[in-house]
């Protein structure tokens, strides 16, 4: 049975498709209203953990979602955004491969009993990220100031986070299972 703060993550997957087609028209209504969709998911990111923590609501379904319905919002966003000639494609691309590496890292981890708790650098890398799309979903200019510009410039930004985040996964992963095989 899935609880409040599940529910609330499953909105944002829902949340998704609708950004997707908004953006895929490309004007400016549609891509306004992608931008506020947009912001509404990444609310549901932060509302329904609170729910979880403070509601004694924290499950394994919502550890694997949570991150699950991050991954799918952020990676279908950015790959629209190449789709659209918004942002350069091997910027997305190294974005999307830092998720996946993570995710399967994570994965391996949780089979070994290792926690891949967020660092403060994956948690700026998330932030930064949100900061660059919703710019680039407004994409067109406002009293002189290229929104694309500004979102690409914090996407890069992103991107360089996402890639030192992902370094710092791996070694912690390294050193970790380095110590378990010593120990054995």
């Amino acid at each position: 049975m899935l609880n409040l703060a599940n529910k609330i993550t499953l909105l944002r997957m829902l949340i998704t498709p609708v950004v997707v087609v908004l953006l895929y028209f490309g004007g400016p209504i549609p891509c306004t209203l992608a931008a506020l969709a947009f912001i509404l998911a990444a609310l549901t990111d932060w509302f329904d953990g609170y729910v979880a923590r403070h509601e004694n609501m924290v499950t394994n379904m919502g550890k694997f979602l949570d991150p699950l319905a991050d991954k799918i919002l952020i990676s279908a966003v950015l790959i629209m955004f190449v789709y659209q000639h918004w942002s350069p494609a091997w910027v997305v691309i190294i974005i999307v491969c830092r998720e996946l590496i993570v995710t399967g890292l994570r994965t391996i981890a949780i089979d070994e009993g290792i926690v891949l708790a967020a660092d403060k650098f994956g948690k700026a890398k998330t932030v930064t990220q949100i900061l660059a799309i919703i710019p680039i979903c407004l994409h067109f200019e406002i009293c002189g100031l290229k929104l694309w510009l500004l979102g690409n410039v914090l996407l890069y930004v992103a991107m360089i986070l996402a890639v030192y985040s992902c370094v710092n996964y791996c070694i912690y992963f390294y050193r970790q299972m380095k110590a378990r095989h010593t120990q054995a």
